[in-house]
């Protein structure tokens, strides 16, 4: 197994958008890119760690390039944006691509280099990969425990 780490805004999307594709065996959410260790997510909230909202990805890549993965990156978020994804304001929402080694670097410049190419101001950060810190369980799979819970269940 090989691992991503990949921040896309808030991380509850990519999250489940990583979930659904075929050869990732598991995503979990946290923080990395930051200086505080094992921080909250409130205090990542603040902007005062330098930490984003992150996925990392445990991928078979047998089954999934890291190549195929940047590119439902790309597509899941809006890459131009500069700390920010939609309503979400703040360094911990930026576009950033942690790599884990020299190829996934190299992967992530060019997809990079080749959308700057088409005209695209990508923002998007790419930095050596640093600890990933797991956020608290309760946001692990926010999306589908929400799902399971009284919201959008009123009727049935």
């Amino acid at each position: 197994m090989a691992k991503a780490i990949f921040g896309a805004g808030c991380f509850w999307s990519p999250e489940e958008q990583f979930r659904k594709v075929p050869g990732v065996t598991d995503v979990a959410v946290g923080y990395a890119g930051g200086a505080k260790e094992n921080p909250t997510y409130e205090e990542v909230c603040t902007g005062n760690t330098g930490h984003a909202e992150v996925v990392e990805v445990e991928y078979d890549p047998e089954k999934v390039a890291y190549e195929d993965l940047l590119e439902v990156f790309f597509d899941i978020h809006d890459p131009t944006q500069v700390n920010r994804q939609g309503p979400d304001v703040g360094t911990q929402y930026r576009s950033a691509v942690f790599y884990e080694d020299a190829e996934q670097e190299a992967a992530a410049r060019a997809v990079k280099e080749k959308l700057a190419a088409r005209g695209v101001p990508v923002a998007t950060e790419i930095s050596k990969a640093d600890t990933f810190w797991r956020a608290e369980e309760y946001h692990q799979q926010f999306l589908a425990k929400r799902r399971k819970g009284v919201s959008g269940n009123l009727f049935r």
